[in-house]
């Protein structure tokens, strides 16, 4: 059975404008892009049919999402969408799909809505299972609401951190450039751009440094 977060539906459609900037489509070969958190399903459902070039493999860690992204997949057709697969991020991601992954072999990553309703280990573990199985250059899209250098705003992000962090004390927003980009910089990940969205969200793009 397919879910509907009424959300996704509203935030679906300016995430895929802003990943607009960044996705290749006319790259010589099938690019790859991982989602992690890939929830109802809705989100891949609508960014992959704009980007036949890309294969995308949605993860989850609850059955009952795995289920909902399968019915989306299955009604709406999509070939370039492989089969949904359990991960838990705060696994090493040397054990991701079953330890399938390699390193270096993803174009990109994507995570909407995590960050701020599950415990720091998931975000520690994105950012260094993005380290290791990002191509050189490859990029990384997070999704969500954030605190800036202590900031939070407008006043409902506010209320809603500390509604989050009253139901769970390991919950809440997320310092963009006193949390993220420091845990980032330890797995070899830039900010490369910074992007305001409706609902008072933000799709932040880190790039994995080249070596160069």
């Amino acid at each position: 059975m397919a879910l509907c977060a009424a959300a996704a539906e509203r935030n679906k459609q300016p995430i895929l404008n802003a990943l607009r900037q960044y996705l290749n489509l006319t790259a010589s070969s099938q690019e790859k892009l991982l989602e992690i958190s890939s929830g109802s399903g809705q989100h891949v459902a609508h960014i992959a049919p704009n980007y036949p070039n890309i294969t995308f493999q949605p993860t989850e860690v609850e059955k009952a999402s795995l289920r909902s992204i399968q019915a989306y997949v299955d009604e709406n057709g999509l070939g370039n969408v492989e089969p949904p697969q359990f991960l838990d991020v705060r696994s090493s991601s040397d054990q991701w799909l079953n330890g399938a992954i390699a390193d270096g072999s993803y174009d990109y990553i994507l995570n909407i809505n995590m960050m701020h309703i599950s415990d720091w280990s998931c975000t520690e573990g994105l950012f260094a299972g993005s380290g290791r199985i990002l191509k050189p250059g490859g990029l990384l899209f997070t999704y969500g609401p954030f605190a800036v250098d202590g900031v939070i705003t407008p006043e409902s992000n506010v209320r809603f951190d500390l509604g989050l962090r009253q139901s769970n004390a390991s919950w809440g927003l997320r310092d963009i450039q006193r949390q993220l980009v420091p845990l980032a910089l330890k797995h070899g990940i830039d900010l490369k751009a910074v992007h305001d969205l409706p609902a008072n969200n933000k799709l932040l793009v880190w790039k994995k440094q080249d070596g160069s």
